[in-house]
């Protein structure tokens, strides 16, 4: 990551464009010591801990694939839940035919890439409104379809294979792993992503649509790409959810509370940004752990504090911090910094 990568002279003094307004070493530092931590936890912290953080981390994951979607190239779904369902059962069926459970992970992902794109043909026939219920109807017939599949259990659902062989500590350690290799994959896949010529389009959509096209900017297919990238990510939360949580059954994989979830965090966080998704995902999971012996109120709680950051922040808490210090951790764009003093600029 070059700190200075041009330079330009006008009247007000030198112009210096750089990626990141602070030092690269720092980031990677913390970065690798964050990565060397969260791999040991299981064998550092209490077995409660590592499975707070294994929720978590299917929660980054899946608010990440959503956060591109909705926060770069437009695309509000409110049915993501379907490729979680997908991956889920996609990894349930691998491990039925006797592969490892463990190993069905990027197989599933894949899964739902393949059929994310056939799917966009009929969804981008549509747009705003009509897109997001269109989304959610794809869920829902997933998952109805799903239940009708005896072998992989109907309605009622099934155990996962495979895993009676291993200890619950055993388990517990692969499963946490598996999840925080997924949710690193994703992070820094998604950062490369918005970094490469397609974040240059993603950008230019998210900012202004009409000035992409005139600009010759393929959105359609940018947006294709998107969706079945966001399909795959939400298949492999689907793949590691079902083997933290064995018994698979599609009221569960399918549920609607996984979209709410991804929007909920997204919005908070803040959208168009990296941090955003991982931000939302500490709060909800620090007020879910505060609150949750709180009954009706809890969700009364979520629903006004979203509803507050939506008001008094609508680029999340994670966007003000950015605009108010200047600092990204995961910088994809540019800032734009005057020699005489003026504060710097973010330019994407």
């Amino acid at each position: 990551m070059s700190q200075s990568i041009e330079g330009a002279l006008d009247r007000h003094g030198l112009i210096t464009v750089r990626r990141s307004t602070h030092s690269p070493i720092y980031t990677l530092v913390g970065a690798v010591i964050l990565v060397v931590l969260l791999s040991a936890a299981p064998w550092m912290v209490p077995a409660q801990v590592a499975s707070t953080l294994m929720n978590f981390f299917i929660l980054v994951i899946m608010a990440t694939m959503w956060n591109l979607l909705a926060g770069y190239a437009g695309m509000v779904s409110i049915g993501q839940q379907a490729f979680v369902g997908l991956g889920a059962y996609a990894t349930l069926y691998l491990a039925l035919k006797g592969m490892n459970p463990f190993v069905t992970v990027p197989f599933a992902a894949l899964s739902c890439a393949v059929l994310a794109y056939p799917v966009t043909y009929l969804l981008f026939r549509l747009r705003g409104g009509y897109f997001s219920i269109a989304t959610w109807v794809v869920a829902d017939t997933a998952m109805l379809i799903i239940g009708t599949i005896a072998v992989l259990g109907g309605g009622t659902g099934r155990l996962m294979p495979g895993l009676q062989n291993l200890s619950p500590s055993e388990t517990a350690h692969y499963s946490y792993l598996a999840t925080w290799i997924v949710a690193l994959v994703v992070v820094v896949g998604t950062y490369y992503l918005l970094r490469s010529r397609l974040g240059l389009v993603l950008a230019s959509i998210r900012d202004n649509e009409v000035a992409a096209r005139s600009a010759g900017a393929n959105v359609r297919s940018a947006r294709r790409i998107v969706f079945i990238i966001a399909a795959a990510g939400c298949g492999a939360a689907g793949a590691v959810l079902a083997i933290s949580q064995p018994f698979i059954q599609p009221t569960n994989e399918f549920n609607l509370q996984w979209a709410a979830e991804m929007l909920f965090v997204s919005m908070i966080g803040g959208l168009g940004t990296i941090e955003g998704p991982i931000v939302g995902s500490i709060i909800f999971f620090v007020l879910q752990q505060t609150l949750q012996q709180e009954g009706a109120w809890y969700l009364i709680i979520f629903g006004t504090f979203a509803t507050v950051i939506a008001l008094w922040q609508p680029q999340g808490l994670w966007g003000a911090f950015r605009d108010r210090f200047h600092t990204e951790l995961l910088p994809v764009g540019h800032w734009v910094d005057r020699t005489d003093g003026s504060v710097k600029v973010p330019k994407n």
